[in-house]
């Protein structure tokens, strides 16, 4: 685990290792081979930033119940499932800086792993007995689905603006971070307003957590992120950082960087990077990525001034700070 998030997750720690506990537990399986690829992914490592997130939220709120554990470990399941499909659908070969579960099992056993994780998250839900708590789980799974197809509509398209971009990262990747955070709070018994401060703090941070990820692409070191740096070129995505450099950039950058995008791979990888720094692309998607932190740490304001709320804070600010 990053050494800083070691420090915010000191508060949680007995907290994490039961979750820990219950991952290994429920990956179980009479199938062989699902065992090897759920174990496989599960045990590459990862922030375990989601299932954090519902243990400080539950935390802040007063939750002192059995649940808490589980519905970690039932977000961190729906985070695995998302992460052995999308590395299908993008092929990937590169995850936490090791070869990705399709490139060691195959196409078929991820996608098919992955499909076991979502049931068996869906199976563990069911235990906390709160129709409420279903409901959000569901509705994110759902909405996070719809940010894959929604993604994959908007590869090769020079054309995608801001809003569009961020819809994609509020469907995909800031969803779960949401659900996480207001799992917690429902788990508290949390009032409205605790509940939905808690939501958009997990909106905001997931949302600048993915928008950080996508600068990282372009400015990133190999060796500390756990993968090929301008995976996202080669797809054809148009992150953030691409998306200024199209709107800021001289005739000519904007047409380097739409004819990359439109083409994918990474023959100009070199061109771009240079085009996207010589633009302040990377410095301009920061600046979107701290203004979502500020709204992140307003929206627990409301919380009681207490050690959970701290790690709240501080684990914002990681988000912006990390490295990889």
């Amino acid at each position: 685990m990053n050494q800083n998030l070691s420090g915010i997750y000191a508060l949680i720690q007995s907290d994490m290792q039961a979750v820990d506990t219950v991952i290994r537990a429920r990956l179980h399986s009479e199938i062989v081979l699902v065992r090897q690829v759920a174990e496989y992914i599960v045990a590459g490592g990862g922030k375990r930033m989601r299932p954090a997130l519902v243990l400080l939220a539950a935390g802040a709120t007063g939750y002192r119940g059995p649940y808490h554990h589980i519905l970690a470990a039932v977000i961190e399941f729906i985070h695995t499932a998302t992460l052995l499909h999308d590395d299908v659908v993008d092929e990937s070969s590169l995850r936490r800086g090791r070869e990705t579960a399709n490139a060691e099992f195959g196409n078929a056993a991820s996608v098919l792993v992955g499909d076991f994780l979502y049931s068996r998250a869906f199976q563990m839900m069911v235990e906390a007995g709160n129709m409420r708590i279903m409901q959000v789980l569901a509705d994110a799974t759902n909405i996070i689905a719809e940010g894959e197809v929604l993604q994959l509509m908007n590869c090769h398209n020079a054309d995608i603006d801001t809003n569009e971009y961020l819809q994609v990262v509020r469907y995909k990747t800031a969803k779960l971070f949401e659900a996480a955070a207001r799992v917690g709070a429902l788990l508290g018994n949390s009032d409205e307003s605790v509940e939905s401060g808690l939501a958009a703090y997990g909106m905001h941070l997931g949302t600048a957590f993915q928008i950080i990820d996508d600068v990282l692409d372009y400015s990133g070191d190999e060796s500390s992120i756990g993968k090929s740096l301008g995976d996202d070129l080669a797809e054809g995505k148009p992150t953030l950082p691409l998306i200024h450099a199209i709107k800021h950039g001289s005739a000519a950058q904007s047409e380097t960087v739409r004819l990359a995008i439109e083409s994918g791979g990474r023959a100009d990888f070199s061109a771009i990077i240079e085009v996207v720094r010589e633009t302040g692309g990377l410095e301009a998607a920061r600046e979107v990525a701290i203004r979502e932190i500020e709204l992140a740490k307003q929206a627990i304001a409301i919380l009681p001034e207490a050690n959970y709320q701290n790690a709240l804070l501080e684990l914002a600010d990681y988000a912006v700070a990390r490295d990889r």
